[in-house]
């Protein structure tokens, strides 16, 4: 998986395909090459490492070729080497292909293949597809890429040329998302609308099971099937400016800022005050299906997962309502039961997540009506749900989700909102809840007032080598988040768990060089975890709390406090993640680590 990039046009296309290459850098990869197709032949070049290896070794060289792609990796079969490296070749170096995804039939094919005559080189499943279009290739590289692509059990997005086909490009997808950017006298392809949105906002995307033949003049979509498919081009509505970082150190940092908005963004236009009800529109249910609903299922991966734990303690708060939280990496797997009257919520920021994907179509398969929460517009979750809600977050470049994760638990909560409203909830309740709601984005931006106070606590602690994160109630998830932040772009082994539970385990962990991180607010369980700080003080831990505003018996009990604005108990997880958030970054950024693009990560998981 990670970043394709394809042109073909008027231009020359190498600083092309490196720009796009740099604006993917975020989604996480270990190497990175080009292939042109140049008057001699193709010519590729590769490199583990960063862009900037291959910028290094492509320096001084002149290229005149106006088609071309490139790719970034995220190993999968093989280890980040040169040779690894897309793009891959077939045997005569006369056809070219790069690939997100993974081929789970690659060794079948392999044994197949070698007993052809090819000759396999890597130690990846994409070099198997390569030599798999070279057998089938006689004069016409879409058929070729048909061919194979039968052949293929697994999932795939790619891009391929063929010395002997000047200005052509075939793109295939399954399971790995692509897009077609159209210009004028000159045609894109990439892995995502970020990696060509200088040259154009007018795209098409493909679908499952479809297949691109690409020309400077004009692309034509068939399916395996060799159905011909009419392109639907949208228009992109993000800016280039919104994908820079706009004067931030990283992008992170910029995201962690722009909460205010994006949590604005999430609410704008769907609050009804005179009803007390959301506008949620896009779930296409009506009031009388949503009072039918019985059970509730929220899968999800990652932090999208916590978010949905957070869904579940709202929802069945508010609407009283039973939920359970699925991995979905696991949904598909345990032969889950679905009755008639049960909905499925799924959340993915990137709207293409493998795994997620894979849960909606198992539910489906059951008779299950599933609808989205997610971020990109005419992402793949977008168009296999029955509806849904997208979190308007706009382009979220680090790696370690931050914006998007408040604005899917803005969405929950309106959702919770409007179930409960369908219910038990008064009008009057309705609109309390909405208020507060609408209050957040300004608490938020009063919280990223005490950064200094944040970053002060960071210099204390960076060195340490774990971290105790606890919460209780609705805020157990958010501590879950709060220590996956920090390991995931600090490499600092950090345990999120609920504070009653610390007892019966976690606490045997705990000493002088131990900072425990408590979630600690003015709410219905506020005497309780007071209780679980006075356990770890005895024990020698490091306290850092995040309290309530006011709340001066706590700075009594600890070493360190930041405190947050009150809201309703059940939204405090919009405000009580920001400080956590703040201090996984400012104890990466004191610890030297890439903030944006931490190792071994990537931002789309589009394999399993």
């Amino acid at each position: 998986m990670c970043g394709i990039v394809g042109y073909v046009g008027y231009k020359q296309a190498l600083p092309i395909l490196i720009e796009g290459l740099k604006r993917l850098e975020y989604r996480g990869y270990d190497s990175a090459g080009v292939v042109l197709f140049e008057s001699a032949g193709l010519t590729g070049i590769k490199s583990a490492g960063k862009i900037n290896r291959l910028e290094e070794i492509l320096e001084g060289r002149n290229y005149d070729s106006k088609h071309g792609i490139a790719h970034t990796r995220w190993a999968t079969h093989g280890e980040p080497t040169d040779l690894n490296a897309h793009p891959h070749f077939d045997c005569k170096n006369e056809i070219a292909l790069v690939h997100n995804g993974i081929i789970e039939n690659y060794r079948a094919l392999k044994v197949l293949l070698e007993k052809k005559g090819h000759r396999i080189v890597t130690d990846t499943d994409t070099e198997i597809l390569v030599h798999l279009i070279e057998q089938h290739y006689e004069g016409d590289l879409t058929e070729a890429v048909r061919a194979a692509l039968i052949r293929v059990e697994g999932t795939y997005g790619i891009a391929v040329i063929c010395a002997h086909e000047p200005g052509k490009i075939v793109a295939a997808r399954q399971g790995s998302p692509l897009v077609l950017g159209h210009g004028d006298g000159e045609n894109f392809i990439a892995s995502d609308v970020s990696a060509i949105l200088s040259h154009t906002k007018r795209v098409v995307y493909l679908n499952e099971g479809e297949i691109a033949t690409v020309t400077a003049d004009r692309y034509d979509i068939t399916t395996t099937e060799k159905l011909n498919i009419t392109p639907q081009i949208e228009e992109i509505s993000w800016t280039l400016d919104m994908i820079e970082k706009g004067g931030f150190d990283h992008f992170m940092l910029k995201e962690i800022h722009e909460q205010p908005i994006t949590l604005g963004n999430a609410i704008r236009g769907r609050l009804n005050f005179d009803e007390g009800i959301p506008r949620l529109n896009g779930l296409n249910l009506q009031y009388d299906q949503l009072r039918q609903v019985e059970r509730i299922i929220i899968t999800a991966c990652g932090t999208s997962w916590h978010a949905a734990l957070i869904g579940e303690y709202m929802i069945e708060e508010l609407a009283r309502i039973p939920v359970e939280v699925e991995y979905a990496s696991e949904f598909r797997y345990r032969s889950p039961i679905i009755r008639d009257n049960d909905l499925l919520f799924v959340i993915s920021q990137s709207g293409e997540t493998a795994d997620t994907l894979a849960a909606i179509r198992e539910a489906k398969k059951k008779g299950a009506t599933v609808l989205g929460i997610c971020n990109v517009v005419g992402s793949s979750i977008a168009r296999e749900t029955d509806g849904g809600v997208y979190i308007h977050a706009g382009p979220e470049i680090g790696v370690a989700s931050t914006k998007a994760f408040t604005s899917q638990i803005m969405v929950l909560a309106q959702i919770a909102v409007l179930l409960g409203r369908m219910r038990h909830l008064s009008a009057q309740q309705g609109i309390d809840l909405l208020r507060a709601l609408q209050r957040i984005p300004d608490q938020v931006e009063q919280i990223l007032q005490t950064e200094s106070q944040v970053k002060a606590i960071a210099e204390e602690y960076y060195k340490s080598n774990n971290f105790l994160y606890l919460g209780r109630g609705i805020n157990f998830p958010v501590a879950l988040e709060g220590a996956l932040k920090l390991k995931e772009i600090s490499y600092i082994h950090a345990e999120g768990y609920p504070a009653a539970e610390m007892k019966h385990g976690p606490i045997a962990l705990i000493d002088q060089n131990m900072p425990v991180v408590f979630i600690a607010l003015k709410d219905s369980v506020h005497d309780k975890v007071l209780s679980n700080i006075a356990e770890v003080k005895a024990r020698n831990g490091r306290l850092i709390a995040i309290a309530s505003i006011g709340d001066n018996e706590i700075s009594e009990r600890v070493n360190h406090v930041v405190q947050i604005p009150h809201t309703l108990d059940i939204f405090t997880p919009l405000l009580s993640i920001i400080p956590l958030q703040l201090l996984a970054y400012h104890v990466a950024v004191l610890r030297g680590c890439h903030i944006d693009q931490p190792r071994n990560l990537a931002k789309s998981v589009t394999v399993e």
